[in-house]
Formats: C-alpha cells, sequence, structure tokens
C-alpha cells in the first residue's frame, strides 16, 4: 500500500468513520453540504481545480443511486452561435421541458436529455463520433411531440442539428486529470447513515470512460434550467458501476 492511501485511511478513521455528517451550520444549498462536510473533514478544501481532490486521489461521497465523475460543461451549445438567435431560456422551452411543481420553470433534464444511440420523444440522442467526441443531437422528423410544429423555429427544424458536444481533448483531460492518477477512493455509510468503509478504486482513463460512454454505462445527466446560469451537464454512472470498480476495502 502506497503512502498515500494509507494517509487517506487513516483521516477517514480519525475524521469520518462512525460519524453522520453534521450540516446545519452549512450554508450552502441541502444537495451539496454533506459533500462539503465530508471534504472538510478529510481536509480538502473547496476549489473548482481539475486535479484530484486528495493526495493524487479523486474523493467521492456515498449517494443513493449514481455517482458524478464531473459537471463538464459542453464545448459548444447551440444557444452560443449566433446564427440561431437563441438564449439559453429559449433554448429550453424548444428542447426542454416546463416543470409543474416549479411554476413551469423549464428544464433540460428527466425525458428530454439524449441518451446514447436512440432519438427520445423530443427528438434527441446522444453518440459519439469517429474522433470520440460526444454529440448531442436533434432531429426534427423524430421529435414526437405533437405541437412540435409550434414548439420549434422553422431555423430549427432540421435532422442532425448539432445542440452540444463535447471534444474529445477537452473531456479527457477533464476525466484524467481527477480518475487517470493514482485512482480513486468513495466513503461510504451504513443503513443508519453512519460512515463505516473506505473503498478505493483504480486510475480511469479515457479510453475505458468513452467506450462506457458508448454502451450507456456513463451517462449524460443534465440539470440545466432557466434562470440558473450554470450548466449543470453531469456525467454518471449508476453506482453498481462504480461497485465493480472497487478494488480493495477498508
Amino acid at each position: 500500500m502506497d503512502s498515500d492511501k494509507k494517509k487517506i485511511i487513516t483521516l477517514f478513521n480519525k475524521n469520518v468513520r462512525g460519524k453522520k455528517s453534521e450540516t446545519s451550520e452549512i450554508n450552502i444549498k441541502h444537495a451539496g453540504k454533506e459533500g462539503h462536510w465530508l471534504e472538510k473533514q478529510m481536509g480538502i478544501a473547496q476549489n473548482a481545480s481539475n486535479s484530484p481532490d486528495l493526495l493524487g486521489y479523486e474523493m467521492k461521497n456515498d449517494t443513493t443511486s449514481k455517482t458524478t465523475f464531473g459537471d463538464w460543461s459542453a464545448d459548444y451549445y447551440i444557444f452560443n452561435k449566433s446564427e440561431f438567435d437563441i438564449n439559453k431560456d429559449r433554448f429550453l422551452t424548444i428542447f426542454g421541458k416546463p416543470n409543474k411543481k416549479k411554476n413551469n420553470r423549464y428544464s433540460w433534464s428527466g425525458e428530454p436529455v439524449p441518451k446514447i444511440n436512440h432519438y427520445n420523444s423530443f427528438g434527441q440522442k446522444l453518440f459519439v463520433d469517429d474522433r470520440d467526441n460526444v454529440i448531442a443531437e436533434y432531429n426534427y422528423e423524430a421529435d414526437q411531440r405533437p405541437n412540435k410544429k409550434n414548439i420549434v423555429p422553422d431555423i430549427l427544424k432540421q435532422n442532425n442539428l448539432v445542440l452540444a458536444s463535447w471534444r474529445e481533448e477537452s473531456i479527457k483531460a477533464k476525466l484524467e486529470n481527477k480518475f487517470n492518477q493514482k485512482g480513486w477512493f468513495k466513503c461510504l455509510k451504513n443503513k443508519d447513515n453512519i460512515y463505516d468503509q473506505i473503498v478505493f478504486g483504480a486510475p480511469i482513463n479515457f479510453h475505458t470512460w468513452i467506450m462506457n460512454v458508448k454502451d450507456g454505462t456513463v451517462f449524460f445527466d443534465s440539470g440545466m434550467y432557466q434562470g440558473n446560469a450554470r450548466n449543470y451537464s453531469q456525467w454518471r454512472a449508476n453506482n453498481s458501476y462504480w461497485e465493480k470498480l472497487v478494488t480493495s476495502k477498508y
């Protein structure tokens, strides 16, 4: 066992094991409070650096069903291209869906979000081209919405219209800077929400990752919504995938 891995296990045993997360004094949105608490316990300063969290290892927290590789914005979004004359909010009303629980706020999340190699009911799909760029595409003919004629402007009534794209070199750098150094670790809780285990996985390179995008194991899980400047372009995999990657447990 390398010395850095030992240090991480020691930190976990000293500051995390046997504890529940204490988030009452953390002044950020609820969804991120537990991760912030864990980072603090493990001595990780909050930052936007695209490097491993701790001693060459990327840290992940316990989650219910799926775990995130990163919030990686696309290199291209159609709403940033002037020829189509649409901003992000307009994009969401055309290609997204209103949320009745949020006063019909439009979002590019859930049902409209493209999945790999198959058009959804919104006429969208995700695919990887022959250069390993990842592309989100719209096809007007594949759009099954009964009122699409009124929703989609004439200039966007196209097939093979690129909505967003991630360049191979861009996403490779983001992935490998985080996950392809010494590997990753995940702090796990028991049924009583008490942290009781830390698991480690080997480094993940881009070739492995993009193959998992192609077969749908790794998926685009957009959370983009009106009124928020962030793109929330999350890349995730179900926890069953991460469990298969575990090489050691403590």
